[in-house]
């Protein structure tokens, strides 16, 4: 009978720490504020729970996990510039151990490979893209061992799966560049060094699909998404252009470049992000002036877009992200005082708000860990 008791403990125990153990963290920089707000994420509603914020020690704004989702890493771009890592606490959420190191430019994009070793980071200001590398406990290390020169207002940077190829959008050129990364971490030109997109599109950010046979970026002044396709050594090729989804409907105009103290009331594109659900049937991009997120479905041989809808989000979206079971998409909003939760219809693609919770100012990169 002890035992029986002894047994039926223990399984009570684990059942009552499963879903601990299952449950999945989001992240959201807050710029304004310097912090990093953590928030708890129900698997199964959708449902959002702010656990707290995390000091980042000033404007803090891109992010970005290592390969073992153990670090979280933040660039600040209030001067002095930095790079900062924490370990994360996958039983909490919380983030301990704060490292930082100088920061060469100022990033407003930062990636890392699959195979840990490095982190990569792309400057608009300074038109340049760098690679730092890892230490072994995760912890960055300054100064970069590699750099390149990529040309006016380099706005993000990928790596392949493989680690051999990074891919970088060109804001000011109409360029997707096409990097070689080595091992030492150092970049060079793959091919001709770049493919174009359509002109005064403003490439911006990037993602390459699950099977890694094709890249989409979207143009921040355009709007339209180019689709390449991926060759056997990196090389880009270009296969469709999908327009924007939404300027018509907000009657908006053309998209300009946005320096530092831009001012213009005219209502013009303005998108930002860009991802892929895990599975790869369904990408989603956001659009800040009109405040929406547009889902495409994914053709699974020609990865060809088609549009499923738009949908409403939080005030001017420059971030979202999709978890790893491909059920939930965060939505941040820089002029939004709550991070917002969407359901992702599973048949159709169609996203439904499900939760929010409370945001600080200027929340804008949205990153989850799920264990």
């Amino acid at each position: 009978m002890k035992k029986t008791f002894q047994i039926a403990t223990l399984l009570t125990a684990m059942a009552l720490s499963a879903p601990l153990l299952a449950k999945t963290f989001v992240y959201v920089s807050e710029a304004d504020d310097g912090t990093i707000a953590r928030y708890a994420l129900d698997e199964q509603s959708g449902a959002l729970q702010l656990l707290g914020r995390t000091q980042a020690g000033g404007k803090v704004m891109p992010l970005a996990l290592s390969a073992d989702h153990q670090h979280l890493y933040a660039a600040i771009r209030s001067k002095p510039l930095q790079l900062v890592s924490w370990q994360i606490d996958r039983a909490t959420g919380d983030l301990h151990q704060r490292a930082e190191v100088p920061a060469t430019a100022s990033y407003p994009y930062i990636s890392t490979d699959k195979q840990g070793r490095f982190l990569l980071g792309a400057s608009y200001d300074g038109d340049v893209v760098h690679v730092y590398r890892l230490a072994k406990d995760g912890k960055v290390i300054a100064p970069p061992v590699g750099s390149y020169k990529t040309g006016h207002a380099a706005h993000s940077v990928i790596v392949d799966d493989a680690g051999k190829t990074a891919y970088v959008g060109n804001l000011g050129t109409d360029r997707v560049l096409q990097l070689k990364l080595n091992e030492e971490g150092e970049l060079s030109a793959l091919g001709n060094g770049y493919v174009k997109t359509a002109d005064e599109n403003g490439p911006r950010h990037s993602v390459l699909s699950p099977d890694q046979r094709y890249l989409y970026n979207v143009g921040e002044m355009g709007g339209i998404i180019t689709q390449f396709r991926r060759e056997p050594s990196g090389e880009l090729v270009k296969v469709s252009e999908t327009p924007n989804a939404v300027a018509e409907e907000f009657k908006l105009q053309h998209g300009r470049e946005r320096p530092a103290g831009y001012s213009d009331t005219t209502p013009r594109i303005w998108s930002a992000d860009i991802h892929l659900t895990p599975n790869g049937h369904f990408l989603y991009v956001t659009e800040r002036t009109s405040s929406t997120v547009s889902g495409y479905r994914v053709d699974p041989h020609s990865g060809k877009l088609t549009l499923i809808g738009s949908w409403p989000v939080e005030k001017q979206p420059r971030s979202i992200a999709i978890t790893a079971d491909g059920k939930w998409l965060i939505a941040s909003g820089e002029k939004s005082a709550v991070t917002g939760s969407y359901a992702i219809d599973a048949k159709s693609g169609s996203l439904k708000r499900v939760s929010e919770a409370p945001a600080g100012k200027d929340a804008n990169w949205v990153t989850v860990v799920s264990n």
